[in-house]
């Protein structure tokens, strides 16, 4: 690969990256503002909490995963609610495909139609099934900072701002490396080839997207919706992985040491969940 090759893909990686960055700062300065009150309004509605759980997973920033797998930890929502909001959510994916602004970015609109769906099933069921559950009856839950992403209601204002900046910062670096590698990969085997052998192994693309979905880190959704936004996932694969990908919610379940046999029981059902609905998408649509 020339220097001329690596300077065009650096360019590319870097124009491209900036465009998300832009959009996450938007995303974040808004949603510092209103990320409460939203969990609040959660955690007030017990029965029917999966379907308000999986409408606040579709928020576009780790923070609703975060807050989920804390409000379950502390018993105040169900197991159906966690599930709800981790099927539902995708980092910052939305973003991405929001940002790439091609032909792919029109299926954002049944994507995140699916993943409602799926969270507020799958969520209602689960409730359904396991019918014991110490929920804790609050009035108010003040929010704690689990994460950079969260913060207290009298937050200073300027925090609005810098909190929203190093997260963006960070899913900017994200991208970056993520761009640079996918173009220099693309740019040692060639792009046409790189292509055919995603599309050749297109039956496993499901299982390996929820493979790498599972990673408890925003560079997962973001390396998916990449893949998939370049033509190298079909839209199956992309479902699944986004499906089970719910950021660093699934850290914040397995550090506490009283709920890990259940937080592996949430992930294997979220789990089983993307593939199986990974695979029947690409079985409609042909893979």
């Amino acid at each position: 690969m020339t220097w001329e090759l690596f300077l065009e893909i650096l360019l590319d990686a870097l124009k491209d990256s900036l465009i998300v960055f832009a959009f996450v700062f938007l995303f974040h300065v808004i949603l510092s503002f209103i990320e409460t009150p939203i969990s609040n309004f959660l955690v007030k509605r017990k029965k029917s909490s999966p379907i308000f759980g999986a409408l606040f997973g579709l928020v576009p920033q780790c923070g609703t995963s975060v807050v989920a797998a804390d409000l379950y930890i502390k018993k105040f929502i169900t197991i159906g609610t966690v599930i709800a909001v981790f099927l539902s959510c995708s980092d910052e994916a939305m973003i991405v495909l929001l940002s790439s602004w091609n032909e792919k970015t029109l299926m954002i609109f049944p994507l995140i139609g699916l993943k409602l769906i799926t969270g507020t099933v799958v969520g209602l069921l689960v409730d359904l099934i396991v019918r014991k559950q110490k929920i804790i009856e609050v009035d108010h839950i003040e929010e704690e900072k689990e994460c950079h992403t969260h913060h207290h209601e009298n937050t200073p204002a300027h925090a609005h701002l810098i909190h929203p900046l190093i997260h963006s910062l960070q899913i900017f670096a994200y991208v970056l490396i993520i761009n640079l590698a996918i173009g220099t990969i693309i740019g040692f085997v060639g792009e046409d080839n790189f292509t055919n052998f995603m599309l050749t192994n297109r039956y496993s693309a499901p299982l390996f997207a929820s493979i790498v979905g599972l990673i408890p880190n925003c560079a997962s959704s973001i390396l998916i919706t990449e893949l998939f936004v370049n033509g190298s996932l079909s839209f199956g694969a992309l479902f699944a992985g986004l499906l089970v990908n719910s950021g660093l919610g699934v850290m914040v379940l397995l550090k506490e040491k009283t709920i890990f046999k259940k937080a592996l029981i949430i992930i294997a059902i979220c789990f089983v969940v993307a593939n199986a609905l990974g695979y029947l998408t690409c079985l409609i649509s042909g893979f």
